[in-house]
């Protein structure tokens, strides 16, 4: 399917945000009993955080460069 705005399209054209670095290996791994203990957990939620920061300097990075709207 062709492009239907060309001109916004030239607009964007060699525009590259800065690299996202990789988001580290993940530290959990799964529980030893049926509950999980407070170490366990909170490997988790580090975890979330990370990704949750990868994710949201993707969007932001997206957005700067006009891929997709603020």
């Amino acid at each position: 399917m062709a492009y239907l705005n060309p001109g916004a399209g030239a607009a964007r054209e060699g525009r590259q945000a800065a690299a996202q670095t990789d988001m580290p290996a993940v530290t959990t791994t799964a529980a030893a009993g049926a509950n999980p203990t407070k170490a366990e957990f909170d490997k988790v939620v580090t975890d979330l955080t990370a990704a949750r920061s990868a994710i949201n300097g993707l969007l932001a990075k997206l957005r700067a460069a006009g891929v997709i709207a603020s």
